[in-house]
């Protein structure tokens, strides 16, 4: 971002102090005459994963409103296609977007579709910069870059503060839906957990992985994975299976809860009030972190959207900044295997979770932080309480 810019956003949004990590002046170089470029956005447009796909739209097209609608100077059309809940439906959104002509795809919530699109994308050489589904089975492809997290690293982060927190006697259930990326999670907390720890012995209780539960999905699971009696639950679900997971398992357990930061974020806190209180979470981004790019972010996107962003907005805005640098580092004509080439060149990004940049595999080297779900006057809030490492 140049000086005028950061002026402009400035002037536009009553922000102070915005002048640390604003790039390189690019004032005098000649955008106005550069060619657009079409940018495929790939979300579920419909079912349990839908209020994801609309944070990830939004923290894109807000990065756009931003930079007068252009990526690394070019002036962008913005193609939207529908992910599905399958690698098919997932398939056919990447095949009619390629058939567009697209520079580059970005997006994906479910980890089923980002496993089944990958064969897809890497021969079409077309870089994807996904900016939700992460399983660890993608860390070896070429094309692919995720600006969100690997699911193991959600439950590392956690492991090793509840290897310290949970009493000597303490007992952990552990709840998972059966799909693609619960076992990453389990794995990660394990890991730093202690494998052998009597804490975490009991086997892992799977449920219906069903992104639109009904009032008694997971009821039967619940209940089986109660009998030991444990002093605390550790799961991992987001959207609309988080809401129904958390109210059955309210109805039964009053004791603390613990998981991945996707269980709390948008608009499941708004669903479960009271029943989230207390919840304790690991994600990449807390909407109250403290630094100039959040302040710039939140701010702006509270503005528009008039709710307070989440991590998946803010990780889709992370995708739309890194397109922007690099692309502008390929000059005037990027070709899809110049913008992938240039996305490997990039260092530090300031981005609203804090600085981080891209690893070897092409995911996040970056902070993970604890929050508790309080109360903030009359709403739910995810409150940032400490700061857990600093993984990928």
């Amino acid at each position: 971002m140049n000086r005028r810019r950061a002026l402009q956003l400035l002037a536009a949004l009553g922000t102070t102090g915005f002048v640390a990590g604003c790039g390189s002046d690019s004032d005098a170089e000649p955008t106005a005459d550069r060619n657009p470029v079409k940018i495929g956005l790939i979300t579920p447009q419909a079912g349990g994963f839908k209020s994801i796909g609309d944070d990830i739209t939004n923290g894109f097209q807000l990065f756009l409103d931003l930079h007068d609608q252009r990526l690394g100077g070019h002036p962008v059309e913005l193609l939207t296609a529908d992910e599905g809940d399958t690698a098919k439906t997932g398939k056919a959104a990447v095949d009619g977007l390629l058939k567009q002509g697209v520079l580059a795809l970005t997006g994906v919530v479910n980890s089923a579709v980002m496993v089944g699109i990958r064969d897809t994308v890497e021969q079409a050489r077309v870089p994807l910069i996904g900016s939700n589904a992460s399983p660890s089975s993608l860390q070896s492809v070429f094309y692919i870059w995720r600006t969100s997290y690997v699911l193991d690293e959600a439950g590392r982060a956690l492991g090793r503060y509840l290897r310290d927190q949970l009493p000597a006697n303490g007992r952990i259930a552990i709840i998972m839906p059966e799909n693609v990326g619960s076992p990453d999670v389990v794995r990660g907390f394990r890991q730093e957990f202690g494998a052998n720890d009597p804490r975490i012995r009991d086997e892992v209780t799977y449920t219906n992985a069903t992104s639109s539960p009904g009032k008694t999905t997971y009821s039967s699971d619940i209940t089986r994975a109660l009998a030991k009696k444990p002093t605390a639950v550790f799961c991992f679900f987001a959207g609309a299976a988080a809401v129904e997971f958390i109210k059955q398992l309210r109805e039964k357990f009053a004791g603390p809860i613990y998981a991945p930061g996707f269980l709390t974020e948008g608009t499941v806190l708004e669903n479960l009030k009271d029943n989230a209180l207390g919840i304790q979470t690991a994600l990449n981004y807390s909407a109250d972190l403290n630094n100039t790019s959040n302040r710039v972010f939140a701010s702006a996107y509270r503005k528009k959207y008039q709710v307070t962003p989440t991590t998946y907005a803010m990780a889709s805005y992370d995708a739309a900044q890194v397109l922007d640098q690099a692309i502008q580092l390929t000059g005037g004509k990027p070709s899809p295997q110049q913008v992938n080439l240039a996305l490997g060149k990039l260092g530090q990004i300031d981005s609203p979770r804090g600085i981080w940049q891209f690893n070897q595999p092409r995911t996040p080297q970056q902070k993970w932080y604890l929050r508790e779900v309080q109360r903030d006057g009359q709403v739910m809030s995810n409150v940032l309480i400490n700061e857990l490492a600093t993984l990928g």
